[in-house]
């Protein structure tokens, strides 16, 4: 297929990468004029402006946007919404609020342009291990946009099929029945109308938030065992990074999470270069207000995304833990610090 690609950051830039490798065809834009002119350098077509790009792309056009959520995103929706014609798509494959393609899925469907969102998850790593796909919109645009998230997704040798699972033959899953066939074991999924995929998303990083910290907090009393505070008897010099390797192997615990956690104790068991200030994305503050309208209790979620706030005013080896967690997936920084 030949796609456009609106955003050339560490997921859009390997996003591209990965097409490209697969045999699709890209044509690029970004903000930055430097980008583009890097991603034409690896076999990208450039275009410096979306006017560019969709005079670029043949009728019906399928343009991938993967830039910041919020108002970045809306107003390149918007613009793009002024450009395209009738049967032409586009994909949001960042992390906006779910509402908000509700919303942006109506008022381009007025035009007959279709909208479709999809919930990413992979980080940086995704360009090599694949990416999983949460998506959202009117089966007949998923449909044709099938090859790229075929492209995009890991696949079936990423993990061995759930034992006891019924298998069904490979295509687009329907909401609305469990007897249709899936794409669940290839890493991508179309769960339902516009806005679906990012509520899915959504919930996803809000249970990443629980994880995380359910993480942070066992290694942070591992490494307070041998705190002053604690009777001379029962103290234990533990080896923390050499307990996550541990882990790692048969323990019910494991998990690309804690391979992380590892990884980054191999490099750096104090984690000083962490000051454990940890943002969050927004989907953890959005999940948390889901589940106060749905009246659906979230305990350990909504304290997760209050461990957060208070990372912002002091900080325990706990926000480190959580630091390193995110610059290990998505190559996120701590305010105030550059990359390496």
């Amino acid at each position: 297929m030949k796609l456009g690609m609106v955003g050339l950051g560490r997921m859009g830039g390997n996003m591209t990468r990965r097409l490209m490798r697969a045999g699709h065809e890209l044509v690029v834009t970004a903000r930055s004029a430097e980008s583009v002119r890097a991603a034409a350098a690896e076999g990208a077509q450039g275009a410096f402006s979306l006017k560019e790009l969709v005079q670029a792309l043949p009728h019906p056009r399928a343009i991938w946007v993967m830039i910041l959520a919020g108002a970045p995103t809306e107003s390149t929706v918007r613009e793009l919404g002024g450009l395209l014609e009738a049967d032409d798509i586009v994909i949001d494959g960042g992390n906006s609020f779910f509402k908000d393609d509700v919303r942006r899925a109506a008022a381009l469907r007025e035009k007959g342009i279709h909208y479709v969102d999809v919930g990413t998850s992979g980080g940086v790593w995704g360009v090599e291990r694949g990416y999983c796909l949460m998506i959202g919109g009117p089966r007949a645009a998923v449909e044709r946009l099938e090859p790229i998230f075929r492209a995009l997704a890991p696949g079936r040798a990423a993990a061995p099929p759930t034992p006891g699972r019924a298998r069904r033959p490979d295509h687009i899953a329907s909401p609305s029945s469990l007897t249709v066939p899936s794409n669940a074991e290839e890493g991508f999924l179309h769960c339902g109308p516009a806005g679906a995929g990012h509520f899915v998303k959504m919930i996803h990083n809000g249970i990443e938030y629980g994880a995380m910290q359910a993480y942070a907090e066992g290694f942070d009393i591992l490494k307070s065992a041998a705190h002053d505070n604690v009777p001379e008897a029962q103290r234990f010099d533990l080896d923390i990074g050499e307990i996550a390797e541990l882990w790692r192997r048969g323990s019910v615990v494991s998990s690309w999470l804690l391979d992380l956690t590892a990884q980054a104790l191999a490099a750096s068991p104090r984690l000083e270069e962490f000051e454990g200030v940890v943002e969050d994305s927004g989907e953890g503050r959005w999940t948390v207000q889901t589940a106060i309208e749905e009246a659906v209790p979230a305990d350990v979620l909504s304290a997760a995304l209050y461990a957060r706030f208070r990372s912002r005013q002091s900080h325990t080896f706990a926000e480190k833990i959580l630091s390193a967690m995110r610059a290990g997936f998505g190559g996120h920084i701590e305010p105030g610090k550059k990359h390496p």
